[in-house]
């Protein structure tokens, strides 16, 4: 029997998973509930990934990045 999926956003069940509502980042992959976890979660993957680039020492100026220390 196949374990139910848990939405990361929201905390609930996902009993049949769809590929519409399925993303994959970092080799993971993740199912959601609605269309609105999914969203949330695309948000949230994006505001990380410029905090690693932030920390890696991008600097962030008129649209572009800039590398260089911070």
């Amino acid at each position: 029997m196949a374990m139910a999926e848990i939405d990361p956003v929201c905390g609930r069940q996902v009993e049949k998973p769809t590929e519409e509502l399925t993303f994959h980042h970092k080799r993971q992959r993740y199912h959601f509930c609605s269309e609105r976890c999914l969203k949330a979660f695309e948000r949230r993957v994006e505001k990380e990934r410029l905090q690693e680039l932030a920390r890696a020492g991008a600097l962030l100026s008129n649209g572009r990045v800039r590398w260089g220390l911070a």
